[in-house]
């Protein structure tokens, strides 16, 4: 999916295409919020449609770039995979995370509101921590069988999870660590206290290392695993 492009270009792409991710998901947060009249299913509605467009419209724009990682998981995936240089992982990470922060901010800008904030909102509980898994295991199997298969429809196949995701998981999908840290940086609908990201993350990380050796295993051709066994 990717172009030929430096490691800077790539970077760059990274930190723009999060930052106007998290820009969408804290912002159109803020604005369901403010619209639903306290209707929380309607507020999340608002918040879930926008975060999928927005993510199928930047891995079409950013996905000839960088690939569209978006997301320090699906780096790790790609470097552990060796579909990627850990050089350019290294790089990806910082890039992702800043331009998450970067995202936030930019949202509470927009809406007026103090820039530096800290969430409240706590999303605690065995049952949020394993949806946490299933979001990301989900998320990366989506990204593994159709880059396998159908490589174009990636950008939609991921907006689309995401959207399903959001409502089938109890923890509203972050699936992204660099989400989930930017977002404890804002107290809006979309935020998530500091006290519960560790355990958010430890679940994604576990759901991503999950996926990519499940499907490592399932999307190889039965001649590869022949191949194997007769050496």
């Amino acid at each position: 999916m990717m172009g030929t492009y430096d490691l800077g270009r790539r970077a760059a792409a990274e930190f723009l295409g999060t930052a106007l991710l998290l820009a969408t998901v804290i912002g159109s947060g803020i604005m369901g919020a403010h619209l639903s009249g306290g209707n929380a299913a309607l507020a999340l509605l608002c918040n879930t449609l926008p975060t999928g467009a927005i993510l199928t419209v930047l891995i079409l724009i950013f996905g000839p770039i960088s690939g569209a990682h978006f997301n320090p998981l699906v780096t790790l995936v790609f470097a552990l995979d060796k579909e990627m240089r850990w050089k350019s992982a290294l790089a990806y990470l910082p890039a992702q995370m800043s331009g998450a922060i970067a995202g936030v901010y930019a949202a509470h800008l927009m809406f007026a509101q103090p820039v530096l904030q800290i969430s409240t909102r706590l999303r605690d509980g065995a049952g949020l921590d394993f949806s946490e898994f299933v979001a990301t295991f989900g998320l990366i199997a989506t990204i593994l069988g159709t880059q396998k298969f159908r490589a174009e429809t990636t950008p939609v196949a991921v907006g689309l999870y995401i959207i399903a995701a959001y409502w089938f998981t109890a923890s509203t999908s972050f699936a992204n660590p660099a989400v989930t840290l930017a977002r404890c940086l804002s107290n809006s609908f979309a935020g998530i206290a500091p006290a519960s990201v560790p355990a958010f993350i430890a679940a994604q990380l576990a759901g991503a290392l999950v996926a990519l050796m499940l499907f490592k295993w399932l999307l190889e051709p039965d001649q590869a695993r022949q191949a194997s066994s007769d050496s």
